[in-house]
């Protein structure tokens, strides 16, 4: 007597990383210690090298709580400290020793470097206004270029990816590196309809007129946390 065939499932797809590929956490630095005129931040190469603000530690701290549960194989920082200090806690937690990208550095202000830009910022200096609109870093006098900028940091995820097939990488960075980051890979073929956004994932998207701003993609932190 035969019996019935079993029957095939199709289940929804799941993304899994191309054989070779390198998967990225890009992490931002937790909260820097604040500008003061009377004590201007120590420079590295030009640059405001602020240590982390009391809640930046706090943020560091948390950050490596969130990530020790991942498969991590190499942790990536900067130049800057605030940078190495916000990595500090995950390195202590899977016994990895930071690697440094001087060219993941934050985007060189020029002029408004050492603590200027937050305070041109509160200010609202007619600049900030251009800067918004033109979407351009290089309106702020003596600024890095955009293409020098994106090219600098595109070289040095292709080094890291080069370095890391087919492994898992936290790079400890800065806000202005992860918004160029994210504004080339939004231009690339793949659109984000073909990414695979997990079952259950939050997406987290902000429109204000015809502005459509990504603030989060496939977050499933959540789904990794047992019931209570």
């Amino acid at each position: 007597m035969s019996t019935p065939e079993q029957e095939i499932e199709y289940r929804q797809h799941r993304f899994s990383p191309p054989p070779g590929a390198t998967e990225i956490f890009l992490v931002r630095h937790g909260e820097s210690a604040p500008a003061r005129g009377e004590n201007p931040f120590t420079l590295v190469e030009g640059q405001a090298d602020p240590e982390l603000a009391p809640d930046g530690r706090d943020h560091a701290r948390r950050v490596g709580d969130r990530l020790a549960g991942e498969r991590i194989d190499a942790i990536y920082v900067t130049t800057l400290r605030r940078t190495a200090e916000t990595a500090a806690p995950l390195a202590e937690k899977l016994g990895l020793t930071p690697s440094v990208e001087r060219d993941l550095r934050e985007i060189h202000l020029g002029d408004w470097e050492n603590g200027l830009f937050r305070k041109y910022s509160a200010d609202g200096h007619p600049i900030i206004e251009r800067l918004w609109a033109e979407q351009r870093w290089d309106v702020i006098p003596g600024a890095e270029s955009d293409e020098a900028f994106g090219a600098r940091l595109r070289g040095a995820l292709t080094r890291i990816a080069e370095a890391h097939p087919d492994q898992r990488v936290a790079v400890f960075t800065h806000g202005g590196v992860i918004g160029e980051v994210f504004a080339q890979a939004s231009r690339s073929i793949e659109r984000f309809a073909f990414l695979g956004a997990d079952n259950g994932s939050i997406s987290h998207l902000v429109i204000h007129g015809d502005n459509w701003i990504i603030r989060r993609f496939n977050d499933t932190a959540h789904l990794a946390t047992p019931l209570g």
